[in-house]
């Protein structure tokens, strides 16, 4: 069925001979061996140095307007693999940051091995559920579907970063993940295993929110909700990135909570690393910097697939330095394998009941997320924002999204989502072709696959990798801004819900101990025990505070408060 149909759309079938099929396979036999053999087809007459023509204040400006690809027009072949690559490229700052935190010091610990498979295993599969949502399909004999039909790529969410070092935090304190008699963390794939087992089935929850109408979602979670909320996720996951900026995000952050190894952590990452030096130190300041500067730079002077890139620029840049000046680690490159694949590693799947909470709230906000993302999506892709077929691929993209949930889980990664930036390159190229994005799928994947990659990305020093995560969480938080700015007029009625929701989630954020002391209970019953962990692991996920406050506030609240004040200045009261 063509993906551009109405989910109620019937197509006739055709009684198919043998002699039938054999036509239609050697048409798109030849059609494949002209796309490859032809000057039109393989390149055609796009202008490939406009993507390639830097921005510099003495050049004139470029006139040329770049033609409009749609979802389903013919395209060459070269320029929609350049475009796939392009997008791949957006996408690979944000797909390996979570494994790399999650994997790391501020998570379970995990062996450098271990790391590196995370890594390469986040852009396989981001590749591979990326193609579902690009490529969508009925569900026979009903009127539901599963994938978007639209340049639409998912990666390695976020959002689930605070919730889980906040929960492995909880698992080394309650011994459910082990620590060395000093009380230093040792690695804990059990407790990853818990994640990733946990997360699958509270992505359940996505499937059920997908059979929901879009409207009766977006009016239960509004952008007053769902704009803060986002916003929390991103200061909180600032702070991880500006630690590693300085040095690293580990023990070496604070060493006197490591005991009896604080003249290990004495240096970041550690005294034995190469060139280690205290953490704060002017150099590992420098080398953030590069990275952060080189983004600027990029936006500024940069030519198109520049900007869109600009975060792997920075990544690059700082890089270059860091191993001019000695800070790389060769070690875990030289270690590991030439390729890898999903479930070379992997954990054993359990649960952990103080998560459930928090990550169904998660999904939930991913679910009101997802709307936002597919609309824009469609928006820039210059198709209907009204309708059955656009709330089909709303309904498809939400379906996919629970089932990418538990199908990432199952393949030993945590929860996706939508990834937003990708609407920017779309709006920049002005290419929506879902060509382009199976191109960027296949290159996710082959990324992927050679494990050296992704041991090159591990061993990036945390001060290049701070420097780029820094900017990259920002625009999570300035993502949420927007959210909120687009649903909603800044009356009096939106300052006080923000202001309420924030202040409290902006100090669950501060100060994420606050609520450890609140329950005293020391008896045997564990199903009690876990009903208060669980809670506690709410009241400390900033973003959970700030979702479930604005939530209430937006409920209980009239819509017209006493002194409104629009967007003008002017009294509600006065028109």
């Amino acid at each position: 069925m063509d993906e551009d149909q109405g989910p109620d759309t019937i197509i006739p079938q055709e009684k198919t001979t043998d002699n039938g099929i054999m036509d239609r396979l050697k048409g798109r036999l030849r059609s494949v061996f002209r796309s490859f053999t032809t000057r039109d087809d393989l390149v055609g007459d796009y202008d490939y140095v406009f993507l390639l023509r830097p921005n510099l204040p003495f050049m004139t400006k470029s006139t040329y307007r770049s033609p409009f690809f749609g979802i389903n027009d013919k395209m060459p072949v070269f320029l929609g693999m350049l475009l796939g690559l392009q997008h791949a490229l957006a996408m690979l700052a944000g797909v390996i940051t979570p494994p790399l935190i999650l994997s790391g010091a501020g998570g379970a610990n995990l062996e450098p091995a271990q790391q590196q498979y995370l890594v390469s295993t986040a852009l396989i599969v981001s590749g591979a559920l990326s193609s579902i949502q690009i490529n969508r399909f009925r569900i026979p004999k009903t009127s539901y579907f599963i994938g978007t039909g639209i340049l639409s790529v998912v990666g390695t969410s976020f959002s689930i970063i605070p919730i889980a070092q906040g929960a492995f935090k909880q698992m080394y304190a309650n011994g459910f993940c082990p620590s060395d008699a000093r009380g230093n963390p040792l690695p804990c794939p059990h407790g990853y295993g818990a994640l990733l087992g946990t997360s699958s089935i509270c992505a359940l929850v996505e499937i059920l929110i997908s059979f929901l109408p879009p409207k009766i979602l977006l009016r239960i979670f509004p952008p007053i909700v769902t704009g803060p909320t986002v916003m929390i996720i991103g200061v909180h996951l600032i702070e991880s990135g500006f630690k590693d900026w300085m040095g690293g995000s580990g023990p070496c952050a604070n060493p006197s909570v490591a005991g009896d190894q604080a003249n290990f952590f004495a240096s970041c990452p550690n005294i034995n690393a190469p060139h280690a030096l205290p953490w704060g130190s002017p150099e590992y300041l420098g080398l953030g910097f590069a990275a952060f500067l080189t983004i600027i730079l990029c936006e500024r002077l940069g030519s198109p697939i520049m900007k869109s890139t600009s975060v792997v620029w920075g990544l690059l840049v700082g890089c270059i330095i860091a191993t001019a000046c000695g800070y790389f680690d060769r070690s875990g490159i030289d270690s590991a394998p030439v390729v890898s694949f999903i479930w070379v590693h992997t954990f054993p799947l359990t649960t952990y009941g103080p998560l459930f909470l928090p990550i169904l709230a998660l999904f939930v906000i991913c679910a009101t997320e997802a709307v936002g993302d597919i609309t824009a999506t469609c928006d820039v892709s210059h198709i209907e924002l009204e309708g059955r077929i656009y709330e089909s691929r709303i309904q498809g993209g939400l379906l996919t999204d629970g089932l990418n949930g538990i199908a990432a889980a199952m393949m030993t990664l945590t929860p996706m989502s939508r990834f937003a930036q990708n609407n920017g390159v779309i709006a920049l190229t002005r290419c929506a072709n879902r060509k382009a994005g199976l191109a960027c799928c296949f290159f996710l994947v082959i990324m992927g696959i050679f494990a050296k990659f992704a041991a090159t990305l591990v061993a990036i020093p945390s001060p290049v990798l701070g420097g780029m995560t820094t900017f990259l969480f920002t625009a999570v938080t300035v993502s949420g801004m927007a959210i909120v700015n687009r649903g909603t007029s800044f009356d009096r009625r939106t300052r006080f819900i923000l202001t309420a929701g924030l202040a409290l989630g902006y100090g669950a954020t501060s100060v994420p101990t606050y609520f450890d002391k609140i329950f005293s209970y020391s008896g045997h019953n564990h199903a009690l025990e876990g009903l208060l962990d669980a809670i506690v692991l709410v009241m400390e996920t900033g973003f959970a505070v700030t979702a479930a406050v604005c939530m209430a506030l937006n409920l209980v609240l009239p819509e017209e408060m006493d002194g409104d004040i629009d967007e003008r200045g002017c009294r509600v009261d006065q028109g």
